[in-house]
Order: structure tokens, then sequence, then C-alpha cells
């Protein structure tokens, strides 16, 4: 990791840069397959999967017994340990519901809100080098609390053509049945206008890479929502000497392990500290199955000394973690400043892999500086809130005068008589 000594105000745009293209370097191939797509279909996701996944599918859409071939395929403890995830993200999830809220601003006026789900739903989860069965259950559990009418589920296939048994397990769990084997950019594309196998959706959620982030940006061009911009996966720790380096350590290679492009990024107080976490991470790198990612991540890393708790503080603002782990003595001090994360993990014995899985929360989150902007996926991004009003013959009359004043201030002449109208009909 490149090591930074108290850096000045001024290279923190340059220490906050992910390692990722722009959106105008993947815009052009990325365009072609929305294009494709569009004009020809089916046909045109079968050809993008002969050409980036080196595999030929005849059937899209996953069949019955796939689904029962790979139900078989897991073993019992697996089938455990997704199952006690699913109820602690199930739990989490359902606490996040929320009353009708209803409310008479004035007498006579009731103004109430109430929350629908996003009916078509689209989700995404990459398989690539790892097939992330972690996201679907994710996504798909808090779309089933929400109550979306239609869950469509796209995911690429493995070099056999098949889809991994894991993802087929957790989808089964969840309820889902439309199940297409399409992966990157063309699956967003599918997703967006519809094919003659895939529905086209409202909303596209889950995670992927620098061309699935550009999809997804694009997708909102063509009157579809997306959950947020979430592209290569990234971590960012705060430690002092009353950290575990071995811990730390880990984390961050949990995160190096995602791709080449992902990010990590170790904040401290203390120069023991850093090189206690180098150490620890030259030990622990060659016993990694991914090392060879690992390292190429760890070359776009970075560890960052500061002297001062609040300039760290500010600094970490600036960068906007998705993942963010606290391992300081006082945690309050850096919970309590930030604004601007994914999904903060506190104290040592609080792994970030525990979001990742198992704790509950979500771990579908804003990346590349997206946390000022953007929340992790939760129960809410699968609603939308509407609002609902009635006015009383009385309360028209109270509110009405007000209503034209402001309608002929802005020369909107058919607003206020749209008013005038009804309170004459009242007067007589």
């Amino acid at each position: 990791m490149q090591r930074f000594l108290v850096p000045a105000r001024d290279t923190w745009s340059t220490l906050t840069a992910r390692p990722t293209a722009s959106f105008e370097s993947l815009e052009p191939l990325v365009k072609t397959i929305f294009n494709e797509v569009k004009t020809a279909g089916d046909v045109a996701l079968q050809a993008f999967t002969q050409k980036f996944d080196q595999v030929t599918i005849t059937h899209l859409r996953a069949k019955d017994e796939e689904f029962d071939a790979a139900i078989d395929a897991l073993s019992d403890a697996l089938k455990d340990a997704i199952d006690l995830a699913y109820t602690n993200i199930e739990t989490f999830h359902a606490a996040q519901k929320s009353k009708p809220i209803s409310v008479d601003t004035q007498k006579g006026v009731r103004c109430w809100q109430e929350k629908r789900p996003i009916e078509k739903v689209g989700l995404y989860i990459p398989g690539g080098t790892a097939p992330l069965f972690s996201s679907l259950l994710m996504l798909a559990i808090p779309a089933q609390l929400a109550g979306c009418k239609e869950i469509v589920l796209c995911t690429p296939p493995n070099k056999e053509g098949k889809i991994a048994s894991e993802i087929l397990y957790v989808a089964q769990r969840c309820g889902i049945k439309k199940i297409f084997k399409v992966g990157g950019a063309q699956a967003i594309a599918a997703l967006t206008f519809g094919t003659e196998s895939i529905p086209k959706v409202d909303k596209i959620f889950g995670p992927g890479n620098q061309y699935v982030t550009v999809a997804k940006q694009m997708a909102t061009q063509h009157h579809v929502a997306i959950d947020m911009p979430a592209g290569p996966s990234e971590l960012l720790v705060v430690a002092d000497t009353s950290c575990n380096p071995a811990f730390v350590a880990a984390d961050l290679l949990s995160q190096a392990e995602h791709g080449i492009d992902s990010q990590v990024i170790l904040v401290s107080n203390s120069t023991v500290v850093l090189d206690a976490v180098e150490k620890e991470i030259a030990q622990q790198l060659p016993l990694l199955p991914r090392k060879a990612i690992a390292e190429q991540a760890l070359k776009n890393s970075k560890a960052v000394f500061f002297d001062q708790a609040t300039e760290a503080q500010e600094f970490i603002n600036a960068y906007g973690p998705e993942h963010y782990i606290i391992c300081v003595e006082n945690p309050v001090a850096y919970t309590g400043s930030i604004n601007n994360a994914g999904s903060v993990f506190v104290g040592n014995y609080t792994p970030e892999s525990a979001g990742d899985y198992a704790s509950g929360t979500n771990h579908t989150l804003p990346t590349n500086g997206y946390a000022r902007q953007y929340s992790g996926v939760n129960l809410d991004s699968f609603l939308k809130a509407i609002t609902f009003q009635e006015i009383s013959a009385e309360g028209l009359e109270i509110l009405g005068p007000a209503i034209e004043l402001m309608a002929a201030a802005e020369g909107l002449e058919a607003h206020k008589n749209a008013v005038t109208l009804r309170l004459n009909d009242l007067k007589n």
C-alpha cells in the first residue's frame, strides 16, 4: 500500500480518487450493447453471452430441474448458513416498515402519506469470478417484504452454461421464479427494454463491474430507475493502537479480493499501526486463493497517517467509503462525525464480512463517493411514497384566499380560478 503522512488538503481529491474508468470511456461500448439488445432482443443477448462469457445459451430462462439440482448440490451446513442469514436480513428489513402518517395541517385540511410497492423490479447478481448469492438475499428479501408483484433476476452463466447452485437455492428460498442466464451491460439493457424472454422492469437493483455501473446509469435515460451507481467494492478502516493489526489486515484483504479495481484505505494516527498492518498483510496475502486479484487491488490502495483526529474524520467524509470500519479506543467520536458512508462497522469484533453476509444490514451500498448522495439499499428502496389530501368546504374557505393570492402572483390564472369557482359556489 502506498503511504501518505499528513497529506495536504489540496491533495485529498487525488487520494480519494477511485481506480475506475470514466463514464465517457465506457459509454460507447455500453451504448452499442443497449442498441443491439433493443433491436434484436434475445438474439443479441445470446450473441453477447457468447462473446463476453464464452458460452452458448439456447434457453435464457432457468428451468425447474435446474432448481432441483441446485438444492441437492448444496451441503446442509451451507443451507443452514443461508437460512440464518435470511432470518437476520428479513428481521432487520421488516423492522424498517413504517405506518402511514396522517395530519391535519389546519382546520378542514387533512394530508396523509401511504407507501406502495414498485410493481416490477429487476435484480442483477454478478457471477464472474465470484457468484454473489449473498447479494441476492440482500435484494430479494426487501423486495418480498415490500410486496413487489414481479421480481426478475439476471445473472451470468458459468462456463458450463449454468447458474451457480447457491444463487438458484437462494432464489428458490426467496420465491423468485423468473431467472435468466445473462450478465453484464446486456442484462441491464434487457431489463431496461424487455426482450422476448425477459420482462421490462420499473427499477433495477444490484452491484456490478464498471460496465454494469455505466449501463445502470444509461438505463435512467430510458425511464427506468436504479438503486444507485454501485461499482467496484471499497473499504476504509480507521485504526489506532487499540486495534488488532491482524484483524485490520484481514478486513482490508477481504475487500481487496473482490476485484482488481477494488480499493482499500487505512487511516491511522500511528505509524506503528501502519507498520504492523502492512506486516500482517504480507503474511496473510500469500495464503489467499485470490492472491493475484488482491495484489492488484492493493496497488490502488493507500495507508494514510493523520496526527489530528478531526482532520482524519474530515478526510474520511471526503472519501465517503462504501464500507467503513472503526477500530479505535473512542469510536463515538468517529461514529458521530461520519456523514458520508454506506455502512459502518464498529469495534474489533465487527468484521465487514458480517455485513456482507449475515448480520442483517444490507450490503448493496453506494461506491465511488456516491455515499454523499445515496443511501444503501433498504426497504424503502422498493417502495414509493404517495401523498393524499382531503379538504372540507370549511377548510377551503379558510385556505382558498391564500391559494388565490399565490396563484395570481405567479401569473397562473387558471390555478386561481380552480379555487375561485369553488369559493363562489360555497357563497351561493
